[in-house]
């Protein structure tokens, strides 16, 4: 059963994190390096998948995620079941009709194919509903960082990103860290 960061990182595309770091480094060689040597320029770095984890609404999205994972899960137990039990009948076909085995065989060739169909079926619904639920929290994320970073002063706030997908920042000090932060005000934003 997939766990809320296994979720995420499943959307997370690679490409877009790519992009931001492209679009980060050419700001660094174009225009960024003045806007360092401000003295009042300021960056943090956010984890936008633990403000989903560790926010009310979103540990609440997160468990109704896993609850229609689990669902689904469960209907396809259902349907294994009952592929295992036409198997068992297969292999026990002593006194049946060539014509009775076949119809057999061909109860369970169809069975099995709507199994298969139905699970990619639940794997592509999942995958649409963690998307779905992962571009409406970035766009709440945005916007309580934005506040954050507003209140303190931060020029820049940048996506630290994680071993799953592309981890963006390789090193950062201490201090620089506003998720907790975040964290709590997406939850006075978003309850």
């Amino acid at each position: 059963m997939p766990r809320g960061r296994e979720l995420i990182t499943n959307i997370m595309p690679q490409q877009t994190a790519i992009l931001l770091l492209t679009i980060f480094m050419v700001g660094v060689g174009f225009g960024f390096p003045q806007a360092f040597a401000a003295s009042d320029f300021k960056v943090g770095i956010v984890d936008p998948q633990a403000v989903i984890e560790k926010s009310k609404s979103g540990k609440r999205a997160l468990e109704t995620l896993k609850e229609h994972a689990t669902v689904r899960q469960k209907l396809l137990g259902s349907d294994e079941e009952e592929l295992k039990a036409l198997q068992e009948e297969l292999q026990n076909t002593k006194g049946l009709s060539e014509a009775d085995t076949k119809a057999k065989q061909g109860l369970f060739q169809r069975k099995l194919q709507e199994y298969q169909k139905r699970g990619q079926e639940f794997q592509q619904e999942l995958a649409q509903k963690q998307r779905s639920m992962v571009s409406d929290y970035m766009g709440k994320i945005e916007a309580a960082t934005k506040a954050v970073a507003d209140r303190h002063g931060f020029s820049l706030v940048i996506d630290k990103g994680s071993e799953s997908t592309l981890k963006i920042v390789l090193y950062s000090r201490n201090g620089l860290d506003i998720t907790n932060e975040v964290v709590k005000e997406f939850d006075k934003k978003f309850p």
